[in-house]
């Protein structure tokens, strides 16, 4: 049996009022036991979500889990990549030095925090010089929000989701401990396969919550169903590696499937209350975060198999 589909088919799908990001994350935690896979809970936090944007917020943290499985599961992690000039490797200019043994410091500035100054954990990607063949040489350091030297300050509100924060972030000779140094490379093991992670949960949380308001809205069981099954295929997805050209070629599908099914929806959302219709057409453009990087991703996977778009 599949316990979050049996979970999103049986549980009240009355979601409760939440007033904060502290309010979605407890909630979240809430689901830990009954789900030990990040994705399931992903999608199970999603569906006890009352706008997008929380579960989005979902899908994040589980992604952000599934991908640093050391940091306690309790604590919020944003992950800090992008800088001025973007998130591409070629961009960062942060830098990690060896100050001496075992000791490093961290100094730059990144430009887009994820939950701001309510973040308990950063994962901060620098750069540490070129490699063999002149490219950007990335690490990746984490550490608690807050440490000296790191000015986390909040930006306004983005239109969309506002009630997830974002800030700037300003490092300076941010001291590094050498349990702080996360291992490898940082493109590989970390910057890239996110994107991925991320895709499906937050795709996961995303299909959860409009399971709920499908069953609320009394929408047709042939809506659900198809919701359904792509809950299905997330689950199995989320098993593969995320390097795999075969999971970006089925994570298009997949996203094409779901994309497909926004724009079908159509006339049901007359049957959504007024509060829930407005602030799903709020947040709605948090979907389609890192579009174009995802569009990329599946070509060239299709381009493997010798097949075009």
């Amino acid at each position: 049996m599949n316990r979050l589909l049996e979970y999103v088919l049986t549980t009240s799908p009355e979601p409760a009022p939440t007033t904060s990001v502290d309010d979605s994350w407890q909630r979240q935690l809430e689901l830990a036991d009954r789900f030990p896979r990040q994705i399931d809970r992903a999608a199970a936090a999603g569906f006890g979500a009352d706008r997008l944007g929380y579960a989005f917020l979902s899908g994040y943290q589980a992604a952000l889990h599934t991908m640093l499985r050391d940091v306690a599961q309790d604590k919020t992690i944003s992950l800090c990549a992008t800088e001025a000039g973007g998130g591409h490797p070629a961009a960062i200019r942060t830098a990690l030095r060896q100050d001496g043994v075992d000791r490093w410091s961290l100094s730059g500035t990144k430009s887009f925090v994820t939950l701001g100054t309510r973040a308990d954990i950063l994962v901060v990607i620098a750069g540490v010089g070129e490699d063999t063949s002149g490219r950007n040489s990335l690490r990746a350091v984490t550490f608690e929000n807050g440490r000296a030297g790191a000015q986390v300050t909040d930006l306004p509100a983005m239109p969309f989701a506002p009630e997830i924060g974002h800030a700037s972030l300003e490092l300076s000779d941010v001291m590094i401990r050498p349990d702080d140094l996360l291992p490898g490379d940082a493109y590989v093991n970390y910057l890239e396969p996110f994107r991925t992670i991320e895709d499906l949960h937050v795709l996961a949380a995303g299909c959860g919550m409009l399971v709920q308001v499908a069953r609320r809205s009394n929408w047709p069981a042939s809506v659900v169903e198809r919701i359904l099954v792509l809950l299905t295929a997330i689950q199995a997805i989320a098993a593969a590696s995320p390097a795999a050209a075969s999971t970006h070629a089925a994570l298009g599908g997949v996203f094409g499937a779901f994309t497909t099914l926004i724009d079908e929806l159509g006339d049901h959302w007359a049957a959504v209350d007024a509060e829930t219709r407005s602030l799903w057409e709020r947040d709605r453009p948090i979907l389609g975060i890192a579009g174009s990087a995802r569009a990329k991703r599946r070509e060239v996977a299709w381009r493997t198999f010798g097949l075009a778009l």
